[in-house]
């Protein structure tokens, strides 16, 4: 019995072993050789697999000196899979980082999983060696000017100026003389005879209207155009006395009348006669 048992665990051993071998546990390649602090760095691992077989990487978890780049990379490889990590290390040393267990996956829905293991890498400085105590520098001081001949600017804005004044100059138009006004004839002035003849009365009274209105406007430049009859009568009397105020006020009133067609069968050529006269009179 302790013979058949001393059997059965050289067995198990020797098929831990195999199945450790068929995992493709093996050891981290890294790439560069010698990479210096901030250099990326490549961890890359082949595990081998049945035909059919996938593998599935885990994200690495960052450390205090070293820093992922990236998810891992799977890659096709001849005897399998080929795990890769970009990582940096910040720091000079021998750096080690931990990685994730790698995933087996089956055609047929099975997983296993194998310990990431860990990679470890030297990692030089970018400080040189006779620094024994490297510290923070000053700013340098500033670097000196070369000194520029200032005559060939000066040149240029010389020469463009003058070209903008003579291209402004020849642009620029001269003043064109003003056209004549051309001479309107002006045309008689139709007879009352003609308007009434043609039935239109109160043409007749309006322009007796405006001519009696314009006489007093001139006469009495407060009694403007824009005033009504009655202000514009109040204000002549209140300047000149001795106007014919109820005169005015009456031949008004009846031109009025024939303007709005609210008096008929007046004579319009005595109003019209009458409103000529006192216009006459009041410009005088």
């Amino acid at each position: 019995m302790t013979a058949r048992s001393a059997a059965l665990v050289v067995l198990c051993v020797l098929a831990s072993g195999r199945g450790a071998t068929g995992q493709g546990g093996g050891a981290w390649v890294t790439s560069p050789a010698a990479p210096t602090v901030g250099d990326t760095v490549w961890l890359e691992r082949e595990i081998a697999v049945p035909a059919g077989w996938q593998v599935r990487a885990g994200k690495a978890s960052p450390t205090d000196a070293v820093e992922p780049l990236a998810d891992p990379a799977v890659l096709r490889s001849p005897g399998g899979w080929t795990i890769r990590y970009a990582v940096v290390a910040w720091r000079p040393g021998v750096q080690r980082l931990e990685l994730p267990p790698i995933w087996r996956l089956a055609p047929d829905g099975r997983a296993d999983s194998a310990a990431g293991g860990v990679a470890s890498w030297s990692v030089a400085s970018v400080i040189p060696d006779t620094l024994t105590a490297p510290g923070p520098r000053g700013p340098l001081a500033p670097l000196r000017a070369r000194h520029l001949d200032p005559v060939p600017p000066l040149a240029a804005l010389g020469i463009t100026t003058v070209l903008l004044v003579a291209g402004v100059a020849l642009r620029r138009r001269p003043p064109r003389a003003p056209a004549a006004t051309p001479q309107v004839p002006v045309e008689r002035e139709v007879p009352d005879a003609r308007w009434l003849a043609a039935g239109e009365p109160k043409a007749v009274a309006a322009r007796a209207t405006w001519r009696l209105r314009s006489a007093l406007a001139r006469a009495v430049p407060e009694a403007h155009m824009a005033l009504a009859t009655p202000e514009c009568l109040a204000v002549v009397e209140r300047a000149r006395p001795g106007a014919p105020v109820r005169e005015l006020r009456d031949l008004l009133d009846q031109l009025d009348r024939i303007a709005f067609a609210s008096a008929h069968g007046t004579d319009v050529t005595a109003l019209a006669t009458m409103a000529r006269r006192l216009a006459r009179d009041l410009t005088a």
